[in-house]
């Protein structure tokens, strides 16, 4: 499973150290990150880190698109108060979150019960949403006529 922790500053401590606790759990999953929440999670915990940019450089929109791809199965720690509702990033990712049927955890309550979920396989019914992969295609080549 790929989970996605999207911390902003007010939540980064509080990001780390639900890492921290979790970390088994975690370590047996893909963890991907904006840059900042990814490059302090992977100090703290020594947990391999899938950085994309800061968040505010385009990191949440990167990862928005792999939710868009059916690639990211959790998404953990969006900050309700200090997300600007109304921008088009945050609405995008609540958006493709409710499309794509991937959980998302506005608080540590809901971060907590979604990954022991996880880990129990309540949301195995995700492995079966992944694209396939595709074979690419033949290459064609061309006769000169």
């Amino acid at each position: 499973m790929t989970i996605a922790i999207l911390a902003h500053d007010s939540r980064k401590e509080l990001a780390l150290q639900f890492c921290t606790a979790y970390s088994a759990i975690l370590s047996k999953n893909t963890v991907i990150a904006t840059g900042t929440t990814g490059r302090m999670l992977a100090q703290t915990t020594g947990l391999p880190v899938h950085c994309y940019l800061s968040g505010r450089l385009g990191g949440v929109q990167q990862i928005t698109s792999r939710i868009a791809c059916d690639e990211v199965d959790l998404v953990l720690f969006r900050d309700p108060l200090k997300a600007d509702a109304a921008s088009i990033t945050e609405q995008n990712l609540l958006r493709l979150c409710d499309m794509h049927s991937v959980p998302i955890a506005t608080n540590i309550a809901t971060a907590e019960v979604l990954l022991r979920g996880m880990d129990q396989g309540d949301l195995d019914y995700r492995e079966g949403m992944h694209p396939a992969l595709v074979e690419p295609m033949p290459t064609v080549q061309r006769h000169a006529v």
